[in-house]
């Protein structure tokens, strides 16, 4: 009798001990959970400011696959039909009058194909750009299986990638693929879809597919051979880093996004914000101070 009552008070004080354990493990995950929400003093230098929640599907940095969809407040403001903004339209050609894309991004896209024609490379032509979901889900229809992803699941729903050829021949012989391959970075793009990366990417190798994401991000991309899926996974592992690249200093900031989310921004550099398309956002700070201007 003794020896069951003994037994039965162990066990007992077993399960108390378990539950005490539990308990404080929840408590400590809603107390971290918590300390994520809360505004605290900001460093010298900095002020706090509110990140929406929706911040994560605005921004250059958005993932967009198999996985990831686009979302419709991800889809860029600036797209515009470039046949009739002739000015856009300098130093390559359109495939045809319909193609559309982000005006800044073509801005961009402009500079470049003027730095390739100093080397010699002038034959470019844009073969696709932005797609509406509607023109995405017909385009699926009509290609063989695995050619076209369905509507909302393309970069080109978005408004940040192109289609980019040569009026001479296939971009992997050509040397408009060539010098873009070697040089796109160093004005923010990248070749989304490599041919070492179709593991990654889950999409075949498309030579001709280019992606902005901006600067620093793309050289960073460049330099280690990381494909955006590996970027994005890389910051959100490091959570903060610092990158020298021509002689400037960028910091890069990786942070998740709960319902109540305050980060520090510089009061006196430039910085920008950047949705990941899966619950988080990074903030890239530039070595440039607003008091030059």
């Amino acid at each position: 009798m003794k020896k069951r009552v003994f037994l039965l008070v162990i066990l007992l004080l077993c399960g108390y001990v378990a539950v005490q354990q539990l308990a404080q493990g929840a408590l400590k995950k809603v107390d971290d959970q918590y300390d994520q929400t809360q505004e605290k003093t900001p460093k010298e230098g900095y002020q706090t400011i509110k990140i929406a929640k929706d911040q994560v599907y605005h921004g250059n940095l958005l993932l967009v696959n198999k996985e990831y969809p686009v979302q419709k407040e991800a889809i860029k403001s600036d797209v515009v039909l470039l046949s009739q903004n002739k000015d856009l339209v300098q130093g390559y050609r359109l495939q045809d009058d319909t193609i559309q894309a982000s005006e800044s991004m073509v801005r961009v896209f402009k500079e470049m194909v003027h730095a390739a024609q100093e080397d010699n490379v002038s034959n470019f032509i844009i073969n696709s750009g932005f797609r509406s979901l509607e023109e995405q889900e017909q385009l699926h229809n009509e290609m063989a299986p695995g050619l076209a992803m369905p509507a909302g699941f393309s970069e080109h729903n978005l408004g940040l990638a192109l289609d980019i050829g040569s009026t001479q021949m296939k971009m992997e012989r050509a040397p408009e693929g060539k010098w873009l391959e070697k040089n796109s970075w160093k004005y923010g793009f990248i070749l989304r879809y490599p041919k070492d990366k179709t593991e990654i990417t889950g999409t075949m190798s498309e030579p001709w597919h280019y992606r902005y994401v901006g600067l620093p991000h793309s050289a960073i991309i460049k330099k280690n051979n990381f494909s955006l899926e590996e970027y994005l996974a890389y910051l959100r592992e490091q959570k903060q880093i610092v990158v020298p690249i021509d002689g400037e200093t960028y910091e890069i900031y990786y942070y998740p996004i709960y319902e109540k989310t305050t980060i520090d921004v510089p009061i006196r550099k430039h910085y920008q914000i950047s949705g990941d398309n899966m619950g988080g956002v990074i903030m890239t700070v530039f070595s440039d101070k607003l008091d030059k201007e």
